[in-house]
């Protein structure tokens, strides 16, 4: 029998003065939901978080929302949207492994 599962979550928040101006990759995958992201980190800050591939089902409230709630907050954990919980959780994990690039 299959089940769904939450997607496992890997973010917080992003220590000041530790990132690497520049603009950095990172993808995620959750069971149907697949994201690429890019941001651009500028002053040592996410500055822009460009969504490059989303595919989802029912999660593309999520787009428009999450990226401005990250860079909002400097974090790669936020709330989530609302009937868009997977989508939310993946482009806050595929910004966390983009970040990860930028230390």
């Amino acid at each position: 029998m299959l089940s769904c599962s939450a997607p496992t979550f890997v973010g917080g928040p992003i220590p000041p003065d530790t990132l690497k101006d520049g603009t950095y990759d990172g993808e995620a995958k959750d069971g149907p939901v697949k994201v690429l992201v890019q941001i651009t980190i500028k002053d040592q800050q996410i500055a822009k978080v460009d969504l490059l591939r989303h595919r989802t089902w029912k999660g593309k409230a999520a787009e428009s929302i999450i990226p401005d709630r990250i860079i909002d907050e400097q974090s790669t954990k936020v709330d989530v949207v609302s009937g868009a919980t997977v989508s939310s959780r993946a482009i806050m994990n595929a910004v966390e492994a983009a970040v990860k690039k930028a230390y």
